[in-house]
């Protein structure tokens, strides 16, 4: 099943993406589950299908605009460094833990959106990544149960002011650029999914792959980050967990590449969707 958030005359809601169409559950389905973290805390993603099949209710895709899979998570936590071909070319030296960081709500994009470059900057760089979406509340989740707590799986772009993330040893302030984490198309819900280990994920800038690993590469697997980012903080549905990038940034490059205005960056991952975004100047 393919869950999206959108914009339909005005108002923010959600429904089960089929082909060029979302299937709406009833209004008294979103009167109890106002978007798609009220879905997963309820467990509710089985009723939320039978309720869209069964409604006949059908918006044309064409006829919304497309939100972030999960508008406003109440935690987006990046992992950085998780591929051994990210870390050869950044450089840096193995670590024994995940190196961790966040995103604020309002950094995150949507699938179709602009993102806008910083005017200011000309260092604005892709890293295509995995999202997971937490389905069930947990805290020090054990590596055996961690994807009993897991509801889906999408693309995420963590789009990177490069020369601000480097103004400190901190990355927040490169991280965090209101609309440059573009989160979608949809979530792919975990039963879609029963190897992550399968998946291929491949960023590409104007049709150029730039990226292309296999999810098997990462270096902290996704039970791993879960158990983890868990014992220090408790995870519920609705949190993602974005779980890394692999070799091929523009920064690292020779000579660097960097995105600029009109290009066109893709996240496509095996069974995931398409994740396309036009790249804009801010003012």
């Amino acid at each position: 099943m393919k869950l999206a958030s959108f914009k339909h005359d005005g108002r923010a809601t959600y429904g089960v993406a089929q082909a060029d169409r979302y299937l709406q559950p009833p209004a008294d389905f979103l009167n109890r589950y106002p978007d798609l973290a009220a879905v997963l805390r309820a467990n509710a993603q089985r009723e939320l299908e039978h309720a869209a099949i069964s409604s006949g209710i059908s918006i044309q895709a064409a006829a919304t605009q497309a939100l972030p899979v999960l508008p406003t998570p109440q935690k987006f936590i990046c992992v950085g460094l998780n591929y051994k071909t990210h870390v050869a070319e950044t450089k840096r030296d193995d670590s024994a833990y995940p190196a961790l960081f966040v995103r604020f709500a309002d950094s995150l994009a949507a699938n179709g959106d602009v993102v806008h470059r910083p005017s200011f900057s000309e260092r604005f760089d892709w890293e295509g990544e995995l999202a997971v979406v937490i389905g069930k509340e947990g805290r020090a989740i054990s590596q055996a149960q961690a994807f009993d707590h897991v509801a889906g799986y999408a693309c995420f772009n963590d789009i990177t002011v490069r020369d601000w993330q480097r103004h400190t040893h901190q990355w927040t302030p490169g991280k965090n650029f209101p609309g440059t984490g573009p989160l979608g198309p949809w979530l792919v819900t975990a039963d879609e999914v029963p190897d992550v280990n399968a998946l291929t994920l491949e960023t590409r800038l104007n049709g150029e792959i730039m990226q292309k690993a296999s999810l098997a590469d990462l270096i902290f697997t996704i039970p791993v980050l879960i158990e983890y980012i868990s014992r220090f903080t408790p995870l519920s549905p609705g949190d993602v967990i974005a779980t890394g990038t692999p070799g091929g940034v523009g920064d690292r490059r020779t000579p660097p590449v960097y995105m600029k205005d009109g290009d066109v960056v893709e996240v496509e991952i095996t069974g995931l969707g398409i994740l396309k975004n036009r790249i804009g100047t801010a003012a």
